[in-house]
């Protein structure tokens, strides 16, 4: 098995409230499925309301060169720390010889008015499929947290 992690972060003038209220609920596929339909298609809540134990299925679309869909569980969903951490339990990295592939946003508070948004991939993959780490990045995830941020500063105004 290879092991790995990366991880990136951006600052947010927005409270870290605020944004904790749009990364631990549906609110966030929700956004993103506004925001970025080219990032993620639709989204399905196949079991739960949000909380951990959740399963959404994502739906990608065609242009997306590698996987058409996955279905993600939330593993953890922590209020005091701001943590939400989701893992891939059907489809998506699964495919690519992954035996894990999770995802993690903390809200972290700079100040009452910034905060910071960071998120970490963490993921295992087969030895025989270890070519496929390559395909593992945090540019979707970047992607997700600006289309976050734009959604929290223009809100405020």
């Amino acid at each position: 098995m290879e092991f790995g992690a990366v991880s990136d972060e951006m600052e947010v003038k927005a409270p870290a409230a605020e944004a904790w209220k749009v990364y631990s609920t549906l609110q966030l596929a929700k956004l993103v499925v506004e925001m970025r339909p080219d990032l993620v298609e639709k989204f399905e809540v196949v079991e739960g309301d949000g909380g951990v134990g959740t399963i959404l299925k994502l739906s990608f679309p065609a242009s997306t060169p590698v996987f058409t869909y996955s279905k993600e569980k939330f593993t953890v969903v922590d209020e005091e720390k701001r943590v939400k951490e989701a893992e891939v339990i059907e489809g998506g990295y699964l495919n690519l010889g992954f035996t894990l592939f999770r995802v993690r946003f903390e809200i972290i508070e700079k100040d009452e008015i910034t905060c910071i948004t960071k998120t970490t991939i963490e993921y295992e993959v087969k030895e025989e499929s270890a070519a496929n780490a390559s395909f593992v990045s945090t540019q979707t995830f970047v992607e997700i947290m600006n289309a976050v941020a734009t959604y929290l500063t223009t809100k405020q105004l």
